[in-house]
C-alpha cells in the first residue's frame, strides 16, 4: 500500500481469526463422546484479507448484516484487538465509542469517570479541567455527575461516554452504534456535533444499522459481508445495494 500523509487510516491484508471454545463436558457420556478433542475448541475466521485506506477528514460508515465482522473491523483500528495477519495503522490522534460505557468504573462518580476516562484518550489532569464544564454540559448530567455511574441508566451512560470522546480533541473518532442509543433528543443532539466534527475535518469512521443517519452523515460507504469488503463506495450507491441484498 502506499505511503501517503493524507491518510487517517490503513489496513493492510488484515485476517483475524478467534479461537471459540465449547464447555468442558462435565458427564462421563460427554467425556466418552468429546474424548478425543480434547481442547473442545474451533478457530473461526472473522475477516479475511481486508485492505482499505481511509483519508483525512473522511466519513466513512461501515454496513452489513450482525456477525458480518465490521464491529471486529472497528475494534482492530482502535487496537482493543490485534490481527492474525496483516497490520492497521492510523495517523493522528484517536478516540473511541465502541461499548457502552467501557473504560467506565461503576463505583466511581460521573466526575471522577471523566477524568479517568479522559486521561485513558490522552489528556493530562490540567487539560481535563479545563474541558471538564463542557463535557458536563453537552452530557446534560450536571445533577447526576457526583453520583456513581452504577446509578446511572443505559441512556446517561452514552450522554457521559460521548461527551468526553468529542472533547478530547481527537484526529479520528470511531464510533459502533452510538445514533442508536438514548433518546431522541440526544439522538438528535449527537448527530449534530459529529456533523460539525465532519465539516471540521475530522475522520470518523461509524458502525450503523441507522442507514438514514448515515446516508446524512458520511459520504462513503464500505459493505462487509462474510468477513470481506463487498462494496466500497459512495454512501448512497453502497447502502442502495446492501439494501436490494437484504430484501
Amino acid at each position: 500500500m502506499s505511503k501517503n500523509i493524507d491518510h487517517a487510516i490503513k489496513v493492510d491484508n488484515v485476517t483475524k481469526k478467534f479461537k471459540i471454545y465449547y464447555d468442558k463436558a462435565n458427564t462421563l457420556k460427554e467425556r466418552l463422546v468429546f474424548w478425543k478433542n480434547k481442547n473442545n475448541s474451533e478457530e473461526r475466521t472473522v475477516l479475511k484479507n481486508i485492505d482499505l485506506e481511509i483519508e483525512k477528514g473522511e466519513t466513512v460508515a461501515l454496513i452489513g448484516v450482525n456477525g458480518s465482522g465490521k464491529s471486529t473491523l472497528l475494534k482492530l483500528m482502535t487496537k482493543i484487538i490485534y490481527p492474525t495477519h496483516g497490520k492497521i495503522v492510523t495517523y493522528g490522534k484517536l478516540t473511541s465509542l465502541l461499548e457502552l460505557g467501557a473504560g467506565f468504573h461503576d463505583d466511581f462518580t460521573g466526575r471522577e469517570n471523566i477524568y479517568f476516562n479522559a486521561s485513558i484518550f490522552g489528556l493530562t489532569h490540567s487539560e481535563i479541567d479545563d474541558r471538564i464544564d463542557d463535557i458536563i454540559e453537552f452530557s446534560e448530567l450536571k445533577d447526576f455527575i457526583d453520583n456513581p455511574v452504577r446509578t446511572y441508566s443505559s441512556g446517561m451512560y452514552m450522554r457521559l461516554a460521548f461527551s468526553v470522546a468529542i472533547n478530547v480533541d481527537a484526529d479520528i473518532l470511531l464510533i459502533d452504534e452510538i445514533l442508536a442509543v438514548g433518546d431522541q433528543h440526544f439522538q438528535d443532539k449527537c448527530f449534530s456535533k459529529l456533523k460539525e466534527l465532519r465539516d471540521s475535518d475530522k475522520t470518523i469512521v461509524i458502525v450503523s444499522h441507522s442507514l438514514d443517519s448515515v446516508r446524512k452523515l458520511c459520504t462513503r460507504g464500505i459493505w462487509i459481508n462474510n468477513g470481506q469488503v463487498r462494496m466500497d463506495g459512495n454512501i448512497n450507491e453502497v447502502i442502495d445495494e446492501y439494501l436490494k441484498e437484504c430484501k
